[in-house]
């Protein structure tokens, strides 16, 4: 029989209880830049114990407490704002990785909103040396076809990037841009005079078969992934961007992470003692290394699977909200119109420690 669930609750700001969800994982977010844009919001949440959050669909607010959270995963375009916060992180014992999406379409002016492409790189590696390699993930995403911008001209932007970034990344996740699936986001880009083409199949397994060519010949030797394609490429991953893998690679002190990942460690350390006697410890292909003669297995399928079919990430709680993210960026999906966002973005500058985002 199953275990029932029972209900928890937290204390608002004004005294009231109310239900909330307690996720040990979290995501910031799919939805919104929070790192670039709400950091200071976020982490006074994470002090206040709690946040508010709006189904996008329903529209109905519901509560997320932070007591039980052990990891987070950021997803952002300029994640500066982090770094003044991730000791304040490792001090609540929760740790943490940063999915990075930088792409250069600098020239091509179609996102706005971000910091120079210098600059960006620059982040990257003080992240790194801050957070640990393989704790920051390259994203460049998504790849965009345009009248301007062929795959010649894709592969050497990524070209460029994945030179200035070896040694301070391990992967590379790219995705390509569904234009046709989103009218809002053709509609943005015809506004702009921004003629956009969408992916072929056949353009998509070119792309895919120089990409890894270029990375062999480089020297890269990057783990290539891709993020919610459906279709299987030679030499490239399916990604899993919130990955549980990761997780336990930089969270694995938790006890309480470890269990909810169904995740244990194993320790062949012991087994050159030469005056005791251990029985051998068998360590299974996929199991995570974390130094010192110890592996990190997991034994349970975490896969998410309220998650698109492609998807692979693995259970989490998004606390982001749309329409919300002042990049501003031609092909964003994730926000109704660019005056929407920026108008939260506005109300959130008047409440900005507000119970949600948008401080409404």
């Amino acid at each position: 029989m199953a275990k029932k669930q029972v209900d928890k609750f937290i204390t608002l700001e004004n005294g009231e209880l109310a239900k909330a969800t307690f996720p040990v994982v979290v995501s910031a977010s799919r939805s919104t830049d929070i790192p670039a844009f709400y950091a200071d919001w976020f982490f006074h949440r994470l002090e206040q114990g709690y946040s508010a959050w709006t189904n996008p669909f329903n529209g109905v607010k519901s509560y997320v407490g932070y007591a039980d959270t052990k990891f987070i995963v950021f997803w952002s375009k300029n994640p500066r704002p982090l770094l003044p916060y991730l000791d304040r992180l490792r001090q609540h014992g929760i740790g943490c990785y940063v999915q990075f999406t930088l792409n250069d379409y600098e020239d091509e002016d179609i996102e706005r909103g971000v910091p120079p492409l210098a600059e960006r790189i620059e982040i990257f590696k003080m992240l790194v040396d801050k957070l640990g390699k393989g704790a920051v993930v390259w994203r460049f995403d998504p790849l965009v076809l345009t009248d301007k911008i062929d795959m010649n001209k894709l592969l050497r932007k990524i070209e460029n990037i994945g030179d200035r970034l070896l040694g301070y990344t391990e992967k590379l996740v790219f995705s390509f841009a569904d234009i046709l699936s989103y009218r809002k986001v053709q509609s943005n880009l015809r506004r702009n005079n921004i003629n956009y083409q969408d992916w072929t199949r056949e353009q998509m397994t070119e792309f895919a078969g120089r990409l890894v060519n270029l990375n062999r010949e480089k020297g890269w030797n990057y783990i290539l992934a891709t993020c919610g394609e459906a279709a299987d490429l030679d030499g490239v991953e399916h990604n899993h961007c919130v990955d549980d893998r990761l997780m336990v690679r930089f969270g694995y002190r938790s006890p309480e992470l470890l269990k909810y990942l169904g995740a244990e460690i194993l320790d062949t350390s012991q087994t050159d003692n030469l005056f005791t006697e251990f029985e051998p410890v068998e360590i299974p292909e996929d199991a995570v290394d974390i130094g010192d003669g110890k592996y990190v297995v997991i034994r349970k399928n975490n896969r998410d699977k309220g998650q698109r079919a492609a998807c692979g990430c693995m259970k989490s709680k998004d606390i982001g909200q749309y329409n919300t993210c002042p990049h501003l960026c031609e092909y964003c999906y994730a926000n109704a119109s660019k005056e929407a966002a920026v108008a939260n973005w506005r109300q959130h500058k008047v409440n900005p420690d507000a119970e949600t985002i948008t401080g409404k």
